[in-house]
C-alpha cells in the first residue's frame, strides 16, 4: 500500500519546486491547490454549494466564479471563511483520495498541500509531514522576486498564515531550503532515498 506524505511550506519557501523534485524522481505527485482550483473552475463540483451559500455576488456575468471577491469575502469574515472551507474540504479530500487509488503500486506519493498546517483535517489522508523551510526573510525576499509584490502585502501573507514555528511542529521531516536549487535538489534527493528506506522500496 502506497504511503502518502504531506508536503507543505508558506508562501516562497520553495515548496513547489520541491514537489516537481521529488516527482523527477518517478514519485507519484497530488498538488491540492490544482485539485481546489478545478473544483471552482467553470462547470467545477464546488459551485452549486458556492452560489447557494454566498448568492451570485461572487459570479460574474458569465457565471464564472469571481475568485478575487470570493477571496476578499473570506479573508474579511471567519465565518464566511469556515462556510467556505465546509464546502471545499470534503470535495478536496474525496478527490485526493480518488487520485491516489491511481497509485497502488508506488512506494510513497507527495501530496503538496500549501495550508496543511492551517488545514489538520487534511493530515487524516498522510502518514508522513515533510515540511520545506526557511527564513522569514527568504520567503519575503523571494516572493518578490517571483511575483512583484510588495513587502508589505507579503507581509499581510505571512501573518495570515501558520507561523515558521507552527509549520516545524507538525513536521516529521523538514528540508532547509535557504540556498539555491543545486542544494535543495541535493537535499530532495535524500529525502527521496530515506522515504524509498522507509516505505520499503
Amino acid at each position: 500500500m502506497t504511503a502518502w506524505v504531506g508536503l507543505t511550506g508558506g508562501i516562497g519557501s520553495g515548496k513547489s519546486t520541491a514537489a516537481r523534485l521529488f516527482a523527477q524522481h518517478g514519485v507519484p505527485l497530488i498538488d491540492a491547490d490544482a485539485v481546489s482550483r478545478a473544483l471552482t473552475a467553470d462547470g467545477g463540483a464546488a459551485l452549486p454549494a458556492i452560489r447557494a451559500a454566498f448568492g451570485e455576488a461572487v459570479f460574474d456575468f458569465s457565471g464564472n466564479l469571481n475568485r478575487a471577491v470570493l477571496r476578499q469575502l473570506v479573508f474579511q469574515s471567519s465565518e464566511a471563511k469556515a462556510k467556505l472551507e465546509n464546502i471545499l474540504h470534503p470535495l478536496i479530500l474525496a478527490e485526493i483520495r480518488a487520485q491516489q487509488q491511481q497509485y497502488p503500486q508506488a512506494a510513497y506519493g507527495i501530496i503538496e498541500i500549501p495550508l496543511l498546517a492551517e488545514q489538520p483535517v487534511f493530515q487524516s489522508i498522510l502518514q508522513r509531514i515533510l515540511v520545506i523551510d526557511c527564513s522569514e526573510e527568504t520567503q519575503i525576499r523571494r516572493t518578490i522576486e517571483r511575483s512583484g509584490l510588495t513587502r508589505d502585502m507579503i507581509n499581510g501573507i505571512l501573518a495570515a498564515q501558520a507561523s515558521r514555528q507552527q509549520r516545524r511542529s507538525i513536521a516529521d521531516d523538514i528540508i532547509s531550503n535557504e540556498a539555491g536549487l543545486p542544494e535543495l535538489a541535493a537535499a530532495v534527493e535524500r529525502q527521496h532515498l530515506i522515504y524509498q528506506q522507509l516505505f520499503g522500496s
